[in-house]
């Protein structure tokens, strides 16, 4: 039998136990609504200004329409050109019909309660990269009523404070930006110029510019952290580290050629719309074959669910839709969202 002071002291003992368990365990913090799915990038009429974000949970066949307003109780008010994830923020891209009233709307990723507006430093934004922590790249047509790009930048933000730090010059067009290491690679989609342009992002500086086929963009990432691009009629490899091209692969003619490039979880086969039909590229081999017979605005690969996702514009004046297909093409279903779906972000 055990004393009155052994008694006390393995009580003692057992209250300390609980006491320092309950202080290390991990708190989990409370599920949001836009933890987990699929961001639908809605253009909308460029006009109109009636631009939108979708969000679709991976298990419903309906989306939650126009999740900004609904969070926010006021519209985006522009056409949107792209949206984008960084550090637990959520970047909108909103170029509007009227000169001097482009900017990016920058909201919690999680719950899309708005944080902070950008609307000055930017014109006709297009696209969206990480290039550190809080800090992102945003590519930029500047002011071209001309359609002549020739004030095109890259615009620096800093998220720590919601403003734009830095804008570097690019002389001409550009469009889809991605980051490998401490390089920013930054592409076009006029004019026919033939370079990308490469930005060492710790000085915010271009650092050069590289020759690979017309209008190079779409970039993606393959698991050798080796970028794959659509360049005019090609699908090329460039190798960021030795700055070189390793492949092109003629994926098209002069009138038709490939866009909307999209990569599978294995990295291992490539996506593109080319003559209204959604084709598959081997990357070991080269090999090519028709995946989806019907034409689509955009593609997309989601890895969480293994499935490959295309979008369809029927007209400017209405609603859009999503399809979800099995990674053999065979379609799994099809969810209305809103005018001009032209971009996907999984998460």
């Amino acid at each position: 039998m055990l004393n009155k002071n052994t008694r006390k002291t393995l009580a003692t003992m057992a209250f300390i136990t609980l006491i320092l368990g309950s202080c290390t365990k991990t708190e989990t913090a409370p599920a949001q609504p836009y933890d987990d799915g699929v961001i639908v990038v809605n253009e909308g009429n460029f006009t109109s200004n009636d631009g939108s974000l979708s969000f679709i949970t991976r298990n419903s066949k309906t989306a939650t329409l126009d999740i900004f307003q609904k969070e926010n109780t006021r519209s985006l008010s522009g056409s949107l050109a792209g949206y984008n994830e960084v550090d637990e923020k959520g970047i909108i891209l909103v170029d509007n019909s009227t000169a001097g009233k482009d900017l990016i709307e920058i909201v919690n990723a999680r719950t899309f309660k708005s944080i902070a507006t950008i609307k000055d430093d930017i014109e006709n934004p297009r696209d969206i990269a990480k290039v550190g922590t809080n800090k992102i790249y945003v590519t930029c047509w500047g002011t071209n009523s001309d359609f002549s790009f020739k004030t095109s930048y890259v615009a620096v933000v800093d998220l720590t404070t919601n403003k734009v730090t830095k804008k570097i010059p690019l002389g001409t067009d550009c469009e889809s930006v991605i980051v490998v290491g401490t390089n920013a690679i930054v592409g076009t989609i006029y004019n026919g110029l033939k370079n990308i342009r490469i930005i060492d992002t710790q000085k915010d500086e271009i650092s050069a510019s590289i020759e690979v086929g017309a209008n190079p963009g779409n970039f993606v990432i393959d698991a050798s952290n080796k970028i794959w691009m659509v360049a005019g009629t090609e699908i090329i490899l460039y190798n960021p580290t030795t700055k070189m091209i390793e492949s092109k692969i003629k994926a098209g003619t002069v009138n038709k050629t490939p866009n909307s490039l999209a990569i599978s979880k294995d990295q291992k086969t490539l996506y593109y719309n080319y003559n209204s039909e959604v084709v598959s590229l081997n990357i070991t081999d080269g090999g090519t074959k028709s995946f989806i017979k019907r034409k689509f605005s955009t593609i997309g690969f989601d890895n969480e669910s293994n499935q490959v996702y295309t979008t369809l514009i029927p007209s400017y004046k209405q609603a859009g839709y999503v399809f979800r297909y099995q990674p053999t093409g065979i379609l799994i279903d099809s969810v209305k969202v809103e005018i001009a779906p032209v971009g996907l972000f999984f998460k």
